[in-house]
């Protein structure tokens, strides 16, 4: 038999807990009954810092897109619509349209490539869903600039397609795939890829996959499950990654200058140009004013589809 526990000669004081210093007891006394004051000082550091690096250019950029150009470059600050006016010039006009055709095939392009890879991915077992993954992701590791080097040396008239096509005998000598609007439009879409197959990628796992064997089973064939069950439930994550290309793919100046030469000028190389060659800010600044006029209402239009989708889901 065990030896009977004393009452009071066994017992062990216990551990002494931590006291929460009175000047922090205060503050979370004065925070607990007040729901906003929560979610102010959540939410308040990074609206501070939205605000001043992102809010405050933003408005120094409005504010120059109304002012004018001066004999020596520097700018009057005013309030005109000279700069806006001067995009109905059809140079200006048809930098715009062609950077949103651009944008727009660069889109259609990637989410015709994405689309499937995006279904290959998510229809493969759970284990080599992460590998397929870490293989979109991972050109995120190394700078969009030098990736785009990368393609010049891959497409420039010694470069390595060239050569191997020369060796292989298929061509005498080499093609001008360097400096062209369809250099351009590779870089972007390697670019971006990745941008459109992830939000498809997340819309098709979310799928149930009984809706697609009830269609079958009815039955109803591959082409028409697809367009009237598996489009629609993935509209969401169409939307999306549309808007994730289409938007940067408008600005990426440095993709249409290294790639695409001076046969192709976006609205971003424009910006670029009025403020470090031009020394034009009124004008770059009404220019960028534009474009992210444009953003704002692709984000709008996504926003207006995807609350629908939700509603008819």
């Amino acid at each position: 038999m065990s030896a009977p526990v004393h009452p009071l000669r066994d017992r062990r004081p216990a551990a002494p807990q931590p006291r929460t210093p009175a000047p922090i007891r205060s503050m979370l006394d004065t925070i607990r009954p007040r729901p906003w004051l929560r979610k102010l000082l959540l939410a308040g550091p990074a609206g501070l810092w939205l605000l001043l690096f992102q809010g405050v250019p933003l408005a120094l950029i409005l504010v120059t897109s109304f002012g004018a150009r001066t004999g020596s470059g520097a700018v009057a600050y005013g309030f005109s619509f000279a700069n806006y006016f001067r995009f109905a010039d059809p140079l200006y006009l048809g930098i715009l349209v062609d950077s949103f055709a651009m944008a727009l095939g660069v889109t259609i392009i990637t989410l015709v490539v994405g689309y499937p890879l995006a279904y290959f991915i998510a229809a493969q077992p759970p284990e080599r869903r992460t590998r397929w993954l870490f293989l979109v992701i991972v050109p995120f590791w190394t700078s969009m600039l030098i990736r785009t080097y990368g393609w010049i040396f891959l497409l420039r008239g010694n470069g390595l397609i060239n050569t191997l096509l020369m060796r292989l005998g298929v061509t005498e000598g080499p093609l001008n795939l360097l400096y062209n609007n369809g250099a351009a439009v590779l870089g972007l879409v390697y670019m971006l890829l990745p941008f459109m197959v992830l939000p498809v990628y997340t819309s098709v796992e979310k799928l149930d996959t009984n809706l697609i064997r009830a269609a079958y089973d009815l039955g109803a064939r591959p082409a028409g499950t697809f367009r009237k069950i598996i489009l629609p439930l993935t509209m969401p994550g169409v939307a999306a990654g549309s808007v994730l290309v289409m938007v940067p793919a408008m600005g990426l100046f440095y993709v249409a200058d290294l790639l695409g030469g001076a046969k192709t000028v976006l609205i971003g190389n424009l910006i670029q140009d009025q403020f470090t060659q031009a020394n034009d800010w009124p004008f770059g600044s009404a220019a960028s004013v534009i474009l992210s006029a444009l953003t704002l209402v692709l984000i709008f239009l996504y926003v207006r589809s995807g609350g629908k989708e939700e509603e008819l889901l």
